[in-house]
């Protein structure tokens, strides 16, 4: 027994980190080669290790360990792959800035300076991730730790990138490309993020150049206009089209360019002149290539303006915007400016403004790889929850585009090409190459770019179990079972991993993938450290425990949808535990009273499969009730119980607690199945916290306290503490081992026990809904004593009035249990006959039940107070009923304020009537 139980309040410090550590030393994280059946397989979304836990890696990782720790408990071999992610673009930055602050230039040290200081740093918060990652519990199989930079995934990388290049999937191409001049690199379309912004059209006059008129051109972006090469009009516009052939003056400069017929310019909109810049514009690049135009950069990859912008070189990009506007006001060629709310990308990493840029990039052709993807989510190969988002991923994968790969970084997979300095070859290659194929030289120099980050990434279902290799791993632990990540990366990673497997296994990376939502804050916001609303998860941690955070989270968050997180909602959690601490440990002492044996004598090992309607398919609890428990006894603590039970020794209350027990297991697995964690979370949760703690505990003291009838009782509610402990144990990890090892009967780790499943259809049913009756009269009793103000310490009497002679015995049986309940002095069955007076009166069912005010109430002070309280609704009322008669205010008020008048009127003339009556009932008196 551990001193734990000696607390006056449960307290995770020092509990978790123990078991956390018995875990670990007794290999229970790794899967049992000898258990039969399909494994249970997770990759953990690989963190970045430029960062610590945030609170959606905490909600991700607590479902994760859920599914993982219930399948564990099922009996599956089950294996949840650890690792992190080197993040390209976020490493470097962070290393850049620390190197800045010591005075030292990245570039001036050079790459292989630069990588040792990032692989110091890499080493660094590696370490820091892990142990936070271990503080929540997450039951990970640390000997098959992988980082997606690691010598062995760098060897997968190069392989992936080799066999595309070679099916001519991957192809190097000047191409417009999304840059960030802040991080000064490319970028993919993914991770360009879209915000609203304030601007304008400016209406730029573009001279004809033979004098004869001009045209007018709107662009949001007029320092760009040094990169024109065109002007475009639609073929078809009878006004305009007679302009293509001619040249135009380009403002601020002595260049002149063409007018061009083209379907991209559209007569209705703007001014149906359109500025054509390829170097600078996604659409315009398109329509360069169609009509060979030059490209024209205008810009330098930092965003400041080069030679092409004239007297403006050296600006940059936005105090050349405002310069350049400021001289065409100036020359009279500034026509009109107009407001305009428009769409502007940022880099997603470090929230600078894109700029479209003209670069020789490398890119990989995805349409081919698509395909198969696109039939999996279609087939059903692979199932999203929820189904919400297949709608959308169909969307993004029928219009896909091609995937640029190469980024300008130093931090990440050097691309595996190199070229011969003599001849130009290019050579893709798993190895470093030493010879030329082509010529024979050895001046060979490597690709400068490295991968996108997200490249390894979409290798990582089958990299960590040892890919390209056939090992024993991947053969048995591919593909993986559940993918569970945030819905915000569907296109980034979980695609693209589909298309990965299909290209390179040819199977499904995954048979599910579960999206959570955002963890947000009280007022809708992401959390984000710029924000300052997200709070450090160790933080809480040692504030309310792993546990109370992981069962808050689960509990609290419906599959895909966001949360609003606070602090307050961690109460729910810590107060929980505490109730299950309570809860066990009164129940243990009535066993220590009892004087049971500590252990019976344990036959063969506990089953790691435990299907109860087959393990009960021996005993009918109808005939023999007493069995029947000890059978189900056995089933989940491998021995039998130290003391029999006879079929008399269960009460109702017993019975009904097993029928629900039963119950609450069969919604539990129904619930974890459709992977609805929340459900399951909260079934078990209001299953000991209502219907264990506040009706069966307080239905069971009195047996308690007795020395005949403790020990059966105690065998009932241990009984009860020990499968709950199975069922929370998923979500609830630390406080459920640690109870778990409290229980007399119970052995071994709980972490593998068997986890209860297929109960068969719940017992005692005719019991079940007796007992529920009492439950659902009882609370009928305690709403009367609150509504009358009867102090807590006044037990008084009721009277249950019936209708049908044949309905007073049932109710006669179960007086007692009432009684207790709702701890009255006497309750008293009636068939027909005047009401009693005075009481306080209720209904249930065909049970009208009413509370005896004699003793309980001052009937004068109670009569005065219900005579004020009326008075005072009657004139509320009054006034409510002259406002929604005023014409003026029906007519001009928000109709929604005038329903709800309708409404509180409706509700304050019944709570009238219910005055009105209960006075009457006291005038009798």
């Amino acid at each position: 027994m551990s001193d734990t139980r000696n607390m006056s309040q449960y307290s995770p410090e020092g509990i978790e980190d123990r078991w956390y550590g018995r875990w670990e030393d007794a290999g229970l994280f790794a899967p049992d080669q000898d258990l039969p059946g399909e494994p249970f397989v997770i990759t953990l979304p690989p963190p970045n290790v430029t960062g610590i836990l945030h609170m959606g890696h905490c909600l991700g990782n607590s479902i994760q360990d859920t599914l993982i720790r219930w399948a564990r408990m099922r009996g599956q071999p089950t294996l949840w792959v650890p690792g992190t992610d080197h993040a390209s673009i976020a490493t470097e930055q962070v290393v850049t800035r620390q190197m800045a602050a010591d005075g030292i230039d990245k570039r001036e040290v050079g790459r292989e300076a630069f990588l040792e200081r990032a692989w110091a740093w890499k080493e660094k918060t590696h370490e820091r991730i892990t142990q936070q990652i271990r503080r929540l519990g997450c039951s990970l199989d640390w000997d098959r730790e992988a980082f997606t930079m690691d010598e062995a995934r760098n060897r997968a990388v190069k392989e992936a990138f080799v066999r595309l290049k070679e099916k001519g999937l991957i192809y190097r191409d000047v191409y417009l490309v999304n840059w960030c001049p802040h991080c000064l690199t490319a970028i993919s379309d993914d991770e360009v993020e879209y915000k609203e912004l304030q601007g304008h059209y400016w209406h730029l006059v573009y001279p004809l150049a033979d004098g004869s008129g001009q045209v007018i051109v709107a662009t949001t972006r007029p320092e760009t206009m040094f990169g024109d090469t065109a002007v475009a009009v639609h073929p078809g516009d009878p006004e305009r089209s007679a302009l293509i052939g001619k040249m135009v003056k380009l403002p601020l400069t002595d260049r002149e360019i063409p007018i061009i017929g083209d379907h991209h310019a559209d007569p209705e909109k703007g001014t149906g002149f359109v500025k054509i810049t390829p170097a600078h514009d996604p659409n315009d690049f398109q329509v360069g290539r169609r009509h060979d135009l030059p490209q024209v950069v205008c810009m330098t990859p930092e965003g400041v303006m080069n030679e092409q912008a004239g007297r403006f070189a050296g600006l940059d990009r936005y105090a050349c915007r405002e310069a350049v506007v400021a001289a065409l006001e100036e020359e009279g060629l500034l026509a009109e400016v107009e407001d305009q709310v428009h769409q502007v990308g940022h880099h997603d990493r470090c929230g600078n403004i894109i700029e479209p840029y003209l670069s020789r990039q490398w890119f990989l052709r995805m349409d081919q790889l698509a395909k198969p993807a696109v039939e999996a989510v279609s087939g059903g190969e692979v199932t999203l929850f929820p189904e919400r988002w297949v709608g959308v991923y169909n969307n993004w994968m029928t219009n896909i585009r091609d995937w640029c790969i190469s980024r300008q970084l130093w931090w990440g997979h050097r691309i595996p090409v190199w070229y011969c300095r003599q001849c130009g070859q290019e050579i893709a290659s798993t190895e470093t190459p030493t010879v030329c194929p082509a010529c024979g030289a050895q001046d060979l120099h490597q690709d400068e770019d490295v991968l996108d980050t997200w490249f390894s990434s979409w290798l990582w279902t089958f990299s960590p179990l040892g890919w390209p290799d056939r090992t024993p791993d991947l053969e048995k632990y591919h593909p993986t079972s559940v993918l569970v990540t945030a819905a915000d990366i569907i296109f980034f990673w979980v695609a693209r991993m589909i298309m990965a497997s299909y290209e390179f296994l040819g199977e499904k990376p995954f048979s599910e993938v579960l999206f959570t939502g955002i963890v947000r804050d009280e007022q809708g916001r992401k959390m984000s450290k710029s924000l300052g609303n997200s709070p450090d998860p160790i933080d809480l941690i040692d504030k309310y425990g792993a546990d109370a955070l992981r069962c808050s989270l689960v509990m609290l968050t419906p599959t895909g949808q966001d949360i609003f997180f606070t602090e307050s909602t961690l109460e729910v959690g810590r107060n929980f535990c505490n109730k299950i601490f309570q809860a066990t440990k009164l129940v243990l002492g009535a066993w220590d009273e009892a004087e049971l044996p500590e252990r019976s004598p344990e036959p063969s090992a506990a089953p790691r499969v435990l299907d109860l309607q087959a393990v009960l398919a021996g005993s009918d609890w109808r005939e023999r009730p007493g069995d029947w428990f000890e059978e189900l006894w056995l089933a989940v603590f491998g021995a039998r119980p130290p003391r029999g039970v006879a079929a008399t020794d269960l009460q109702l209350a017993d019975r009904w607690i097993l029928s629900r027990l039963l119950q609450t297991v069969a919604d539990y697995q129904e619930a974890m199945g459709k992977r609805r964690l929340n459900d399951a979370a909260y079934g078990i949760f209001n299953f000991f916290r209502h219907e264990f703690c506040d009706w069966y505990l307080e239905a069971i003291k009195p047996r308690l306290r007795d020395q005949g009838q403790r020990p059966v009782a105690a065998q009932v509610a241990v009984l009860q503490l020990g499968v709950a402990y199975k069922l929370l144990h998923p979500v609830m990890p630390f406080i459920t081992e640690e109870l778990w090892s409290w229980l007399p009967p119970a052995r071994g780790f709980l972490m593998v026990s068997a986890m209860p499943e297929n109960p068969g259809p719940a017992p005692f049913d005719a019991d079940r809904e007796r007992f529920e009756q009492v439950m659902d009269i009882v609370t009928v009793v305690r709403n009367l004593r609150s509504e009358l103000q009867v102090p807590p310490g006044k037990r008084g009497q009721v009277v249950l009035r019936v209708q049908a002679p044949e309905q007073v015995p049932p109710l006669q049986e179960v007086a007692g249990d009432i009684a207790l309940l709702a701890k009255l002095e006497q309750v008293q069955v009636l068939c027909g006959g005047p009401d009693p007076a005075p009481a306080g009166n209720g209904v249930s069912g065909t049970v009208e039940i009413f509370l005896l005010m004699a003793g309980l109430v001052d009937l004068d002070k109670e009569r005065t107070r219900l005579e004020k309280e009326l008075t005072r609704i009657r004139g509320w009322i009054k006034g409510c009923e002259a406002k929604l008669a005023n014409e003026k205010f029906t007519a001009n008020a928000p109709a929604e304020v005038v329903r709800r008048q309708e409404e509180l009127l409706r509700e304050n003339r019944a709570q009238a009537d219910t005055l009105v009556q209960r006075l009457e009932a006291l005038g009798r008196g």
